[in-house]
């Protein structure tokens, strides 16, 4: 099929051309986007409020995470979003192959973090860690010597914050399991070509979004007790 006929089996009747049917979409994109920023922006400031209110308890529950699965997950995020770009490149190029696996290591990568987080969560609820009915934070005595005004009731605070906010960016990575196996399926039957790529841009800005929210969340949540 010629590019011609590819632009004109992709556009829809309501376009003008793919020019404008590209910039729609990716405008409508940014727009969602926008409305996920101020989705996490007040789960942020709901965070740094108590977090002032609260800065021993919350350091001291900090200090009770593992840092090294932490950083470990940061890295496995940053490399899917380059694979994650090198998709949208090979779309671009309409390299079918290419595309196809890179897809397919974003999702690999993703799995990887979603292990990982499993296995952080497995560990808080050993400890006892969950707010809830079962919640107990006991205060070792190296760490009411390094934090002066822990109060156990504030951390269940911070494990309630940890919990929502890993948790619903957790839930984002799996729609973006969902999106990102559906851009496995049309690519492996070719739908994509230099002329019609905006799917995989679209759903890269959205897995794009996901990693910097993530970036965010790693300082706030991990690393209180190293800065005040």
């Amino acid at each position: 099929m010629s590019d011609s006929q590819t632009a004109v089996h992709v556009l829809k009747h309501h376009f003008r051309d793919m020019e404008q049917q590209n910039e729609t979409s990716s405008f409508g994109m940014w727009v969602f986007l926008v409305t996920e920023i101020m989705f996490f922006g007040g789960l942020f400031c709901a965070y740094l409020i108590y977090r002032i209110l609260y800065f021993d308890s919350f350091a001291a529950a900090s200090s009770t995470i593992d840092v090294k699965w932490g950083a470990i997950n940061t890295v496995v995020l940053i490399c899917s979003s380059l694979t994650m770009a090198l998709a949208v490149h090979a779309a671009q190029l309409g390299k079918r192959k290419v595309l196809v696996g890179f897809l397919i290591a974003t999702i690999m990568l993703g799995g990887v973090f979603l292990g990982i987080k499993a296995k952080e969560y497995h560990d808080k609820f050993v400890e006892h860690h969950v707010p809830g009915p079962s919640f107990h934070f006991e205060v070792e005595p190296e760490m009411a010597e390094k934090f002066h005004a822990i109060d156990p009731a504030k951390t269940e605070i911070f494990f309630s914050l940890y919990f929502l906010m890993t948790g619903l960016h957790a839930t984002h990575m799996v729609i973006g399991f969902g999106l990102l196996t559906w851009l496995v399926i049309a690519g492996s039957k070719g739908k994509y070509s230099p002329i019609y790529y905006s799917p995989v841009e679209m759903v890269g800005l959205y897995w794009h979004f996901v990693d910097i929210v993530w970036i965010w969340l790693f300082p706030l949540l991990y690393l209180i007790s190293r800065h005040h």
